[in-house]
């Protein structure tokens, strides 16, 4: 691999950034630096392959394997993690109290397919009893701009999962009353704004998400690092170098963080980053942003399945068919 130059792109996430500014390198490899945001990123990832290396959703790239496969193959760098309790939105007085309310109902998500939104069907189903083809459903932009499925959807007969017209937003929509909840990747802007009429279903969202963990282990997995497969192939030691230099830039990373933490300086611009990492700690460990396929196993398997019960995956998808071989026993 001596003198190979490869693409890599990904968004600023801190557990990526010393391989953008080569404080970790691959031997051989020279990377050259895309730095996007992921509403850019997994379209280029599922249309057009642009990047050698990519951090690529989750969801889509399970969608794409179960219909005949991706330009890419994985690696288990899960550069991307997030408990999604706090995504359930709801307008206040319409008689819905809890995600389990929203049977039956008309619920807004931005992208059906999105990786936040399988997450959130799965508690959906595992947690309060309501599948998937029991709501209507209604995609496009949460609260500004326009938003479209990265990729087509083949859903069932009889499932309804509707684009709200472009240039109307599912915040605006819910605050009508034309529909009756939101999945939302965020907080909607008017909610941030302190409008009353926009209330969150789990307002204790981080002690949900505590419990949720200690009774599954997972911390939903988001993203995950591709390599195109064309690479991989001409060049087989690459994904378990890659893999082990994403492993150093997140520790360096957490180093960083915890250092942070433990100065006598507040250099964070957080008033109770002390308490958040205590309680971090406490309650996943020291472990709690994992990599690897050993450690994540029963987590990848859930995505799997929640793909097919969701009716995205067109069949069982493996979930060691996700990654490269070389690091399966990561």
């Amino acid at each position: 691999m001596s003198h190979l130059t490869l693409t890599l792109a990904t968004w600023d996430h801190d557990r990526v950034m010393a391989l953008h500014d080569g404080r970790v390198t691959v031997p051989g490899v020279m990377l050259e630096s895309h730095i996007h945001p992921t509403s850019k990123l997994f379209p280029w990832a599922v249309q057009e392959a642009r990047f050698d290396i990519t951090e690529m959703s989750v969801s889509s790239y399970v969608l794409q394997l179960s219909r005949g496969g991706s330009d890419y193959t994985a690696i288990p760098a899960f550069v991307s993690r997030a408990f999604r309790h706090s995504g359930f939105f709801a307008r206040a007085g319409s008689g819905i109290d809890s995600p389990a309310d929203f049977a039956g109902r008309k619920i807004g998500v931005p992208e059906y397919q999105m990786t936040a939104a399988l997450w959130m069907r799965g508690i959906l189903a595992d947690e309060y009893g309501v599948a998937c083809d029991d709501i209507h459903w209604r995609t496009g932009a949460l609260d500004e701009g326009v938003r479209r499925e990265r990729l087509e959807l083949a859903l069932p007969k009889g499932m309804v999962v509707e684009p709200i017209t472009e240039g109307d937003t599912l915040q605006d929509m819910l605050l009508r009353g034309e529909i009756d909840g939101l999945l939302a990747p965020k907080p909607p802007q008017a909610f941030l704004e302190g409008n009353p009429d926009l209330v969150r279903l789990i307002p204790d969202f981080e002690t949900a998400e505590q419990a949720y963990h200690a009774k599954t282990g997972f911390f939903p997995i988001m993203h995950l690092i591709g390599i195109r497969k064309s690479v991989a192939e001409q060049y087989p030691d690459l994904p378990r170098a890659l893999y082990d230099a994403f492993v150093q830039s997140r520790d360096l990373a957490m180093a960083q963080l915890r250092s942070i933490w433990l100065g006598n300086a507040n250099r964070m611009t957080l008033p109770w980053l002390n308490s958040a990492m205590e309680r971090t700690l406490a309650s996943m460990g020291p472990d709690y942003w994992s990599y690897g396929c050993t450690a994540n196993m029963d987590e990848i398997n859930a995505i799997c399945r929640y793909s097919l019960d969701q009716h995205l995956a067109a069949g069982p998808v493996a979930p060691q068919s996700l990654f490269h071989p070389s690091v399966l026993d990561a």
